[in-house]
């Protein structure tokens, strides 16, 4: 089979491999398709994701596909089942997975980061992190589960979502569009968003029935929200994700910045307007909700999938060499359904 490995910081190379063997609690899957993300730049570059990823490793943690085999003790899936994969892997003997803090397992391991993930032919992940998918989910949708999980994960640890709140979303790349779908399906009916570019942010006001929208480059934030995520990662995003809060705001910190990267907060104002900043790591049990998102319509994905990538076209994207606007998605064997 073929398999995209990473063998070193920002070297990839395509290898004939054999096909894996599903240990005896785990399936193999025939990949359909794997969502790349910022986590997988941050990878090639030799950045920390949600862990450590040490070549050579094959990346590709958003995933879909159809399983191919099982191991002998896998009862609650068949072969030609359609899949998608949960990528993250947590000890469950730690303190925080002791608690139910399992995003913060200090044992974490993953598909596409610490093993090896969907940008092969075939790869192996436990049972217990592999969800079948209801008719109404293609398989190219279901590539962007995980980042729709990641996405309920954030709504989870907000309190006290009402239907009168305000909400600004920074930012208008991937995640943001199913953030401003989500805000909607959890109840926030006036939803605006930022952005740099006046025909994007058009369209996406169109597309995602958005109230504003904001083009930072030539105009300033001059409403107050009592919900603000922050989907860029830059300190420029960071603090105006703070700045622009009503009394008793949330202010949930999505965007992933660099290590070491810090930003400025006038610390009497978070005190006088008893605000709340909050990161959110990962995407513990929250596949089964972005299922149903999906699956309802709530949640709309392949309209904002921009680009659909062969293997040999990952390198170029991640290295930036054949640069490409919006969602990228691989097609390691679009013929599956």
């Amino acid at each position: 089979m073929k398999a995209l490995v990473m063998t070193g910081k920002q070297e990839l190379k395509i290898e004939e491999r054999d096909i894996p063997t599903p240990k005896d609690d785990e399936v193999l899957v025939e990949a359909a398709y794997a969502g790349i993300c910022g986590t997988d730049n941050a990878l090639f570059n030799g950045l920390p994701g949600s862990a450590d990823a040490v070549p050579p490793i094959v990346l590709g943690h958003e995933n879909s596909g159809v399983i191919a085999g099982l191991g002998k003790n896998v009862k609650g899936l068949k072969v030609g089942d359609r899949v998608a994969i949960d990528p993250n892997i947590y000890c469950g003997k730690c303190e925080y997975c002791r608690t139910d803090r399992f995003e913060l397992c200090d044992n974490l391991s993953a598909v596409g980061v610490t093993r090896d993930g969907g940008l092969e032919q075939y790869f192996t992940a436990p049972e217990k992190v592999t969800y079948k998918l209801p008719d109404s989910v293609s398989l190219a949708a279901a590539s962007s589960l995980e980042p729709i999980s990641c996405a309920v994960h954030t709504m989870k640890i907000m309190e006290d979502i009402t239907p009168y709140q305000k909400a600004l979303i920074i930012g208008d790349g991937y995640m943001a569009k199913l953030f401003a779908q989500m805000l909607r399906a959890y109840g926030i009916q006036r939803v605006d968003m930022t952005g740099r570019n006046d025909e994007n942010l058009a369209k996406e006001k169109a597309e995602l029935k958005l109230d504003k929208v904001i083009n930072t480059t030539k105009e300033e934030i001059t409403e107050n929200y009592d919900v603000v995520i922050e989907a860029v990662g830059t300190p420029e995003t960071q603090e105006a994700a703070v700045e622009h809060t009503n009394k008793g705001a949330q202010v949930m910190m999505f965007g992933v910045g660099a290590p070491g990267q810090t930003f400025k907060m006038n610390t009497y104002e978070i005190f006088k307007k008893q605000l709340t900043i909050k990161g959110s790591m990962i995407n513990p049990n929250a596949f089964e909700d972005s299922i149903a998102l999906v699956a309802s319509g709530a949640v709309e994905i392949e309209p904002y999938q921009d680009n659909i990538l062969s293997l040999d076209e990952v390198e170029g994207v991640l290295n930036h060499t054949t640069p490409k606007k919006g969602k990228s998605v691989v097609a390691v064997n679009p013929n599956l359904k």
